[in-house]
């Protein structure tokens, strides 16, 4: 399997700065997106400072590993990675008037092999569409969401909940940070698409796996899910990253080519 990476942060239409940040390295297969929290474009640094150590940290380490490192030795290291990550931010906050209680959602993915080993924290999503149907794989830090586990309010409710960017966990708010790591196989034809509230507020599931649906690169998918956000009000800033599965294509050797075969 070979997995193909694209994507996009756009500001929106109603906020001066992009508090946003993704990053990715497709050599080690990793992606991370980050929506920042915070006063005084604290947000924006938050979110920065996780992406950028993230990547970092965890490309370096994937790169000595190679393809030997188990699921469960992949988890240990997102967890240790986010650590370090959350310490960094609440450090600063904490040493920074202008920075105080910033902080940031997180998901990062790393692919191995057939599997995806996934991390989040708060409600920054990550989908999966597969064979035509769209699932989100990542469950909402929220409170809102708490809400609907408790029978409260349904799915449907939900959608126009007031409530919607109260998240129950953020990177750096507090020294301690628990994120949560899920494991999926990976098939054939799959794409991950991870997501900031900028694009899942303004932009329903549906209309989202209609997008993804449609003909045409993957690029032109991610801008199409961009101008939907904003067509839609644009409220916050869109991230979007997707993840595409295909199928890895054998190099034919020279002779093979020359022979037609």
């Amino acid at each position: 399997m070979i997995y193909k990476f694209c994507a996009k942060t756009d500001t929106g239409r109603s906020r001066d700065n992009n508090e946003d940040s993704v990053a990715m390295d497709e050599e080690t297969r990793l992606a991370v997106l980050a929506d920042g929290m915070g006063g005084y474009n604290a947000g924006e640094i938050a979110s920065g400072m996780a992406t950028a150590f993230i990547k970092s940290e965890m490309s370096r380490w994937l790169t000595e590993v190679g393809s030997t490192a188990r699921g469960k030795e992949v988890r240990r290291a997102l967890e240790i990675c986010v650590d370090s990550a959350n310490l960094s931010i609440f450090n600063a906050a904490n040493s920074n008037a202008n920075y105080h209680g910033m902080g940031t959602t997180l998901v990062v993915a790393v692919f191995r092999d057939d599997s995806l080993v996934l991390g989040h924290i708060g409600d920054s999503r990550c989908y999966r569409f597969r064979a035509g149907k769209l699932e989100q794989i990542s469950r909402d830090h929220s409170l809102l969401q708490e809400q609907i586990d408790a029978g409260l309010v349904t799915p449907e409710q939900a959608l126009h909940s007031n409530i919607k960017n109260l998240v129950t966990r953020a990177l750096g708010v507090e020294e301690f940070v628990l994120l949560e790591i899920n494991e999926y196989p990976v098939e054939l034809g799959d794409v991950y698409l991870m997501c900031s509230d900028g694009l899942s507020d303004m932009v329903q599931d549906a209309a989202i796996a209609k997008i993804l649906n449609t003909d045409g690169g993957m690029e032109h998918k991610v801008q199409m899910l961009v101008d939907a956000a904003n067509d839609n009000g644009g409220r916050d800033n869109i991230s979007v990253l997707t993840v595409e599965v295909q199928e890895a294509t054998e190099k034919r050797g020279l002779i093979a080519r020359l022979l037609g075969k």
